[in-house]
């Protein structure tokens, strides 16, 4: 039996290793607010990227892109606000927000959204 977390885990290490291979850096995993969690926070160049991952096994509720709901992207901006009031040094880099899908079960197809979603900061 496979429990959410532990496929959250492997869906997150999937995301990572596919955004390291696309020349990415980590900069933080699994940040967590009282407001929300940010999974992956990386730089693409100048970018600081705060990165969703959702997985899927199936698409019987919609796919793992789907699920990132409004309020889900409110809850990822605040957290992302929060972020980077607590780590200030990153403040003045240009905020992208990705997700990164995976459907499927181990190592399901990746989708990888840039820009999926955007914030009035």
């Amino acid at each position: 039996m496979v429990y959410p977390r532990d496929q959250g885990s492997r869906a997150e290490e999937q995301a990572l290793n596919h955004l390291l291979a696309k020349g990415m850096k980590i900069v933080e995993r699994n940040f967590r607010s009282y407001r929300g969690e940010i999974d992956l926070v990386m730089l693409d160049g100048d970018n600081l990227v705060f990165v969703e991952v959702r997985s899927r096994n199936h698409g019987n509720f919609g796919s793992a892109a789907e699920s990132v709901t409004r309020k889900k992207q409110f809850r990822i901006i605040q957290a992302a606000r929060h972020f980077l009031q607590a780590r200030t040094q990153w403040v003045a880099y240009p905020c992208r927000f990705d997700v990164v899908a995976i459907n499927g079960r181990q190592n399901g197809e990746i989708d990888w959204i840039k820009n999926a979603f955007q914030s009035n900061r």
